[in-house]
């Protein structure tokens, strides 16, 4: 399997250090907020990562964290923290906040039909591990203490190592452009980053440490988190590709510090989401929240868009390129969904015969050939597209499926549609649930009976006024279909 490492900037052989366990550990979300559209890309992107591993039977501890302390307003370093800033505005405790955002979170992860992880620490429960985290780098010299900060020596790392390696950057030229912040005059340099932030008096979230009493920066959580649950080596960190610099490339320095080695053997970042060309944002005005797409409850949106289409959007493209959302985007992605599902709903009907004569031989080894390719998802939906194409010929009466050829098909949709790519084809929200399908069913098979009585005003009928409430009704050889 070829990955594209960010760090090396090319594709590699995915080898994992303890064949066949693999450990991965993804940067999740923080938790002040409703999430959006681009929460939804990593989510899905390393979720079809864990699903493919373990389908090729790696043993998958997957991490993904919860961010809920530390993450500071203006910079990673300076500010208020965000879940405190909530809490103090809406007058809860701060846990109160982080719970009620991460039960919605999670509500938006099921529908989005993304398993959950294997281990969700929180940084707030992991504070005596990132006490310890800082101690090490303080002990290796490359951090220091300042005024009960402690704070990493990034021009002193530097000389031993590099910093910037992940991101492509050089210090020299970091160091030209970096602007001098309010309350950087703690620090050497404007560079170094904070490890351990002392409490301001107002500061709500705070635990006592051999500096002061404080909270940890953000990059700590990940380094003592990952290296907790994963070991001081393991083989993907994956995120969002606005957290390389400088949320992972601190993070490199942060663990090289403290343990002289490097963590993580393939760094993996899915691209970002624009709406309309631009980044998403509240300034904008594009800002728009998973609940919001599910309920079509935004002025940008023309109509809801279920879960499963969200899905379906995101995998057409490929995790490294960036994805643009437009109403007409996620509209022809609302009807390639259909027709695979409704191609599969076909596949359950249609009755083996000898031989096959659509085209449908070597699917497996082509969508097999395509994830070993750095998941190339939008490739492997083509292949589903042109089955659905020959299954659609079947239907109509112009083609045959043999009974091995009609189990491969009906496997390899389970398989890859289902399985691996997370997509619901039977029971989402996409299709039609018993109650409804069966009403329709029942007018259909009326509307069939008619035809076979040569009752041909009730037969239309049926027909015509199920058209005209938006159904497409199609005879076939074998009895009808219906989409909606």
């Amino acid at each position: 399997m070829l990955v594209y490492n960010t760090l090396t900037r090319c594709k590699e052989l995915f080898v994992p250090l303890n064949a066949p366990h693999v450990g991965m550990y993804v940067c999740g979300p923080t938790v002040y907020g409703d999430g959006h559209l681009g929460h939804a890309r990593p989510a899905i992107t390393f979720d079809v990562l864990f699903r493919y591993l373990t389908h090729l039977g790696y043993k998958v501890r997957y991490v993904r964290n919860i961010t809920d302390v530390g993450h500071l307003e203006h910079d990673a370093d300076e500010g208020e923290d965000k879940i405190a800033k909530k809490a103090r505005l809406e007058q809860k405790e701060p846990m109160e906040v982080v719970q009620y955002y991460l039960n919605r979170y999670h509500k938006a992860m099921d529908a989005l039909n993304v398993l959950p992880p294997s281990i969700e620490p929180h940084a707030s429960g992991h504070i005596i591990e990132q006490i310890n985290f800082v101690q090490k780098i303080l002990d290796a010299g490359y951090a220091y203490v300042s005024q009960g900060s402690v704070y990493f020596d990034v021009r002193k790392y530097n000389k031993d190592h590099r910093y910037g390696k992940l991101s492509g950057r050089n210090i020299e030229d970091l160091l030209a452009t970096t602007r001098e912040l309010d309350g950087q005059e703690e620090k050497q340099c404007s560079l170094d980053f904070a490890l351990w932030k002392k409490a301001q008096p107002e500061h709500i979230m705070r635990w006592p440490s051999p500096w002061s009493d404080g909270f940890p920066g953000w990059h700590m959580e990940c380094s003592a988190m990952g290296t907790k649950y994963l070991g001081e080596e393991f083989d993907i960190h994956g995120g969002g590709m606005d957290l390389v610099f400088p949320h992972h490339e601190c993070e490199i320095a942060q663990s090289t510090a403290a343990l002289g080695k490097e963590t993580v053997h393939y760094w993996l970042h899915n691209n970002m989401i624009t709406i309309n060309g631009k980044k998403m944002g509240k300034s904008l005005g594009n800002f728009i929240t998973l609940d919001e797409f599910f309920t079509g409850n935004h002025p940008l949106l023309q109509q809801a868009y279920s879960p499963m289409t969200i899905r379906f959007f995101i995998l057409q493209a490929h995790y490294r390129s960036t994805v643009d959302f437009s109403n007409e985007a996620l509209q022809a992605s609302e009807k390639g969904l259909n027709k695979l599902v409704d191609a599969y709903a076909r596949l359950q009907r249609i009755t083996p015969a000898a031989t096959t004569t659509v085209e449908v031989a070597g699917l497996r080894e082509k969508c097999e050939e395509a994830m070993n390719d750095d998941l190339n998802t939008p490739i492997v939906i083509s292949y589903f597209f042109e089955a659905a194409k020959a299954i659609n010929t079947v239907t109509d009466g112009k083609g045959t499926l043999s009974a091995a050829d009609l189990d491969e098909l009906k496997s390899l949709f389970k398989l890859y549609l289902e399985d691996i790519l997370g997509l619901r084809l039977e029971g989402s929200a996409d299709s039609h649930n018993d109650a409804y399908k069966g009403a329709v069913d029942l007018l259909l098979e009326i509307r069939k009976q008619a035809k076979a009585n040569k009752d041909w005003a009730t037969s239309d009928k049926i027909r015509n006024e199920l058209t005209a409430l938006g159904f497409n009704v199609k005879d076939t050889k074998d009895g009808y279909e219906w989409s909606l």
